[in-house]
């Protein structure tokens, strides 16, 4: 019965994406309440099977069904679910569940609705087949689905110019860091089949041999690769750049995707090969320090950004950055904690902004203001929301940032301090929202703010109170049981300098976006510098564009030409003329006479004789 159950949670979703594409397309109501009946099924499969799961002290499930059997390769569709995947699960239906439902208000007005809805599904089916998997190539088929997925739901507006670009940027990006994935895949496949044992891509299969893996295959490579995937899935540095510009796509689309679900996928994909990245401390290395300089080096683009969704996004950026460094510092648990309390805060701030939006159909926060007073619900949320995550306590960022930078503090000094300097630098900018956008006075007369529908302001009451007691549900203890050691105690100093922290952030915002403070003319000139560089994101898109134009694009046109000289011109139609010029040579010696076939014939056979006689000894 658990079996079925596993299959009933992927399945549900996919089966409302064929059913909204195929029956209910022209029905919104019936679209809708098929999208968010199949992700509340799964949502109910996933508590009976933590349920079962907690009366067996945490034994995990398998189901599979075999795909290709052929002499020295099988390959099976498979799912597990052990605690790990549970929590992944829960989150995925529980906080997708939320977004879903807040979608029927927000997106109510839109002529694409039934589409929206449909796309919604495919992304849930696939982010759930990624969680999941129990083998890499059920993992990499549903990796991709996401990306294909991700890729319609951020170009929803796709008569938008800057939506389609989005979209194509973030699959592009994707992409690049996919072939290595692929090729990290590839590796292990052929290393798994070592000292003459199958070869197999399932994770606990490839547990066992882990002693065999790392004697004979390269491993510190194959972690490198694997990483690949997560740092264009996660969207870490360098390939960050589709992250911010995602937020073209709808508001609940930036929920999902951009908070809860897709980018945490690299995350628990690090969390799930943690067995073999463990095994090649190199790699674990550079996945802290690739972590804890994205965390402070997005947060600083987040000082001086202006759309309140960006700024979201670029929190997103940095809180992702130090999940990675936690679990580059080997603090699986850490990683995960971290991961599970985002998702309640950062989804419910999405969609705070989205009622906000709503309102004043306008994204710039210097043309807002005063909303505490005509929005008082989303306002209230809204602070909750930013409180939790600059990691007041006892909120429930709190605890599980605490837990990471504990972690770095008893083993990594330096990214210690990039921690808790990215920690004061969260507190400033959201503390910069929240003055300028809702406190103060409107800075427009013509916005008339006003509430949200309860639909839209129902689901953020769930995630709210996750987002206040998510620090006191035990999910440290319930992940434990995969790395012996990796929960830390907590530290009260460690909690008081990143409260500090916290602290003077907010109050720095509020001293200079809340009381109008005025620099000096020479303070303004230096800052000037620092605030175009990172107002022009440090120039990486122009890095990026000045690369496919004067590299790749050069290296593309002399490539062209010698496809066109080389392989076409010679090889291809170079052969074609070849073969007729010997063609036409031939058929002059094809006379019709005999006699002459006779001569032909008698030369030849006396030239085969002279050579067997002169060569042949």
């Amino acid at each position: 019965m658990v079996a079925g159950l596993l299959w009933i949670i992927p399945a549900a979703p996919l089966a409302a994406f064929f059913g909204i594409a195929l029956a209910t397309r022209k029905s919104r109501p019936l679209s809708a309440a098929l999208a968010i009946g199949a992700l509340g099924l799964s949502f109910l499969c996933a508590l009976q099977v933590l349920l079962f799961s907690v009366h067996h002290d945490g034994a995990a499930i398998q189901a599979s069904l075999p795909w290709v059997t052929l002499p020295g390769l099988s390959l099976e569709l498979g799912l597990l679910m052990d605690p790990l995947a549970i929590l992944m699960t829960l989150v995925v239906t529980g906080v997708g569940l939320m977004i879903f439902i807040y979608s029927v208000g927000y997106m109510a007005d839109e002529p694409g609705f039934t589409r929206y809805f449909a796309y919604l599904s495919l992304f849930a089916f696939s982010m759930l087949g990624i969680v999941l998997a129990n083998n890499f190539v059920t993992l990499f088929m549903c990796w991709e689905l996401v990306g294909a997925s991700s890729y319609l739901l951020i170009g929803y507006w796709y008569d938008r110019p800057k939506a389609a670009e989005a979209g194509k940027k973030a699959f592009l990006v994707n992409r690049i860091a996919d072939f290595g994935f692929l090729l990290g895949i590839l590796m292990l496949w052929s290393a798994s089949g070592s000292n003459g044992a199958a070869r197999t891509l399932n994770f606990a299969q490839l547990a066992q041999r882990l002693p065999s893996l790392s004697a004979n295959g390269p491993l510190t490579l194959i972690g490198f690769l694997i990483f690949c995937g997560v740092v264009g899935k996660s969207a870490q540095f360098p390939l960050h750049v589709w992250l911010p510009d995602a937020m073209e796509g709808p508001t609940p689309v930036s929920a999902l995707i951009h908070a809860a679900t897709m980018v945490a996928a690299g995350v628990y994909l690090l969390c799930r090969t943690f067995f073999l990245l463990s095994a090649a401390p190199q790699v674990l290395e550079w996945i802290a320090v690739i972590g804890g300089f994205t965390a402070l080096f997005a947060a600083s683009m987040a000082l001086v950004e202006n759309d309140i969704k960006r700024v979201l996004a670029y929190s997103t950026l940095s809180q992702l950055g130090y999940m990675v460094m936690a679990l580059g510092l080997g603090g699986y648990t850490a990683g995960m904690y971290h991961l599970t309390t985002h998702a309640f805060f950062k989804a419910m701030l999405f969609m705070g902004a989205g009622c906000v939006i709503h309102a004043l159909h306008t994204n710039d926060i210097w043309h807002m203001g005063g909303l505490v007073r005509t929005m008082p619900a989303t306002s209230a949320i809204f602070f909750i929301g930013s409180l939790a995550l600059c990691g007041i306590w006892p909120l429930s960022g709190f605890w599980s940032k605490d837990e990471i930078l504990t972690l770095a503090f008893e083993h990594n000094r330096i990214l210690w301090a990039v921690g808790t300097v990215t920690a004061g630098m969260t507190a400033f900018y959201m503390g910069r929202v929240l003055c300028v956008a809702f406190l103060g006075q409107p800075k427009s007369r013509e916005h008339h703010a006003h509430e949200a529908p309860l639909i839209m302001l129902g689901p953020l009451v769930p995630l709210a109170i996750l987002s206040m007691i998510g620090g006191f549900i035990g999910i440290p203890h319930l992940l434990n049981y995969q790395a012996a050691g990796a929960h830390v105690e907590f530290n009260s100093t460690v909690a008081l300098i990143s409260s500090i922290a916290a602290l003077a952030g907010l109050a720095l915002a509020y001293r200079i976006y809340g009381q109008g403070f005025q620099p000096s003319r020479e303070l303004q000139a230096a800052a000037d510098p620092v605030v175009l560089l990172l107002r022009r994101k440090y120039f990486i898109d122009e890095i990026y564009a000045w690369i496919n134009q004067n590299i790749q694009q050069r290296a593309a046109d002399w490539m062209g030409l010698f496809e066109r000289h080389v392989i076409i011109s010679f090889c291809v139609n170079g052969t074609a003329k070849i073969t007729g010029l010997a063609g036409r040579i031939l058929r002059r010696a094809q006379t019709g006479k005999v006699q002459g076939y006779a001569l032909t014939l008698l030369i030849g056979l006396s030239l085969l004789i002279y050579a067997t006689w002169r060569w042949v000894p």
